[in-house]
C-alpha cells in the first residue's frame, strides 16, 4: 500500500449536504458537532473578529483610499530632459531610470530614496524641446514626444 492509495473508510466522511443534529442513528446527532456546553455550543456565538466589546482590530486601523494591485509605477520623462545625452546617443529605459533615480537624489522638496527597482517602466512626455539628434527607446510615448523627437531628427522606439 502506498500513501497515494490511502482512502478514507467508507461511511466516515459526510458531504456539506449532510443534516446535523438528527439523532444517534445520523451519525452526527446530539450536539452536531459542537462538543458540550461553551458560548460556541450555543446560540448567538459571536461572530468571526469579535473581541468581547473591545473596539476590534479592523475598526481600529485607519483606512484610507485603496492600492490596485495591477496598478504600474511609471516613470514620466519630460523631452526636455533628454537634452543632458549627447548628440546621436542611443538613450534605453535603463539609462532614462537612472536620470530619473538621480533627479529624484537631487530634489530637495521630493521623496527620497526612489529605487530603480521599484520603477515598472518609463513613459516620454512632450513637455518642453528637445535639441539632439537621439535615439530613444522607452515603454511608451505621447503622440507630442514622438513628433518632438522626430522634428530633431532622432527617432522613438517603444521597447
Amino acid at each position: 500500500m502506498n500513501l497515494s492509495e490511502l482512502k478514507a473508510s467508507e461511511g466516515s466522511r459526510h458531504n456539506d449536504n449532510f443534516r446535523r443534529g438528527r439523532g444517534h442513528g445520523s451519525g452526527n446527532g446530539k450536539t452536531a458537532g459542537k462538543g458540550h456546553k461553551g458560548q460556541k455550543a450555543r446560540s448567538g456565538a459571536p461572530r468571526i473578529g469579535f473581541e468581547g466589546g473591545q473596539m476590534p482590530l479592523y475598526r481600529r486601523i485607519p483606512k484610507r483610499g485603496f492600492t490596485n494591485r495591477n496598478s504600474k509605477n511609471i516613470a514620466i520623462i519630460d523631452v526636455s530632459a533628454l537634452n543632458v545625452f549627447e548628440d546621436g546617443a542611443v538613450v534605453t529605459v535603463e539609462s532614462l531610470i537612472n536620470l530619473k533615480s538621480e533627479a529624484r537624489k537631487n530634489a530637495p522638496d521630493r521623496k527620497k530614496g526612489l529605487l530603480v527597482k521599484e520603477l515598472d517602466g518609463v513613459k516620454i512626455l512632450g513637455n518642453g524641446e528637445i535639441t539632439r539628434k537621439l535615439t530613444v527607446k522607452a515603454n511608451a510615448f505621447s503622440a507630442a514626444a514622438k513628433e518632438k523627437i522626430e522634428a530633431a531628427g532622432g527617432s522613438a522606439e517603444e521597447v
